[in-house]
């Protein structure tokens, strides 16, 4: 059995992380915005850092292990519908394919495809079977290869990226007394939140600006809450 060399470790953990970058950047917000939020409703009545940091290392870790599960079970659960869709495809293939192939002949005459280029593509397909599932998974089923990745992978990605960036705002309360820590973990939660919208504007393509807006907008509306509840337990 061949031993894997570093070279293909690394290119397969680039391969991962590159497929489950949306999902990387989703959990880095979750993570970020919700201790944000818990932090200073702690930091709200807490008589220390000390207390803060317990607090949010607690949640920290909570928030990440339920959102690497939740992942899974979504992932899995995906995987598995696309693979049963799959092979009840495969089946109607086996039992019937000139109706499978005339499907087919439809989506090429709607494309523009003349008689002459859409019989030497099914001429293929009949032949080949395997290219026919291919064809009906990818354009009648609508499944794309990124449902067929680990579930497992996928988790542990979004734990990483959750379990990190919920560390950012509670980090300060580590070194600082509590006043300092609430304007350093201010300070750097703003920045990460920022960055995060960029990533978020890019993996979907959509404005930047209004991205990195958007994700300052919900943070700040955690942290005003969590602190306000924080006031209102004291009371």
């Amino acid at each position: 059995m061949a031993v894997p060399s570093v070279a293909s470790i690394l290119q397969a953990v680039r391969t991962s992380f590159s497929a489950s970058l949306g999902n990387g950047v989703f959990g880095m917000e979750d993570g970020t915005v919700s201790i944000f939020g818990l932090v200073f409703g702690v930091a709200a009545s807490a008589a220390n850092s000390r207390v803060v940091l317990l607090a949010g290392s607690t949640g920290a870790a909570a928030a990440a292990i339920a959102m690497m599960a939740g992942t899974y079970l979504d992932a899995l659960s995906t995987r598995d519908q696309a693979q049963a869709r799959i092979a009840a495809k495969k089946q109607a293939i086996e039992q019937n394919r000139p109706s499978e192939l005339a499907e087919v002949i439809e989506w090429l005459r709607e494309v523009g495809l003349d008689d002459k280029d859409i019989g030497s593509i099914i001429d293929v397909l009949d032949r080949r079977p395997d290219l026919l599932l291919k064809v009906k998974t990818a354009f009648e089923l609508q499944i794309a290869g990124d449902d067929q990745r680990s579930p497992l992978v996928q988790s542990l990605w979004m734990f990483f990226a959750d379990l990190l960036a919920a560390f950012i705002p509670v980090i300060p309360f580590a070194f600082f007394s509590l006043d300092t820590a609430r304007i350093v973990s201010i300070s750097i939660t703003a920045i990460l939140l920022l960055l995060l919208g960029v990533a978020r504007g890019i993996v979907a393509k959509s404005s930047i600006l209004r991205g990195a807006l958007e994700t300052l907008g919900i943070a700040t509306a955690a942290a005003i809450t969590g602190y306000f509840i924080g006031k209102l337990v004291t009371l």
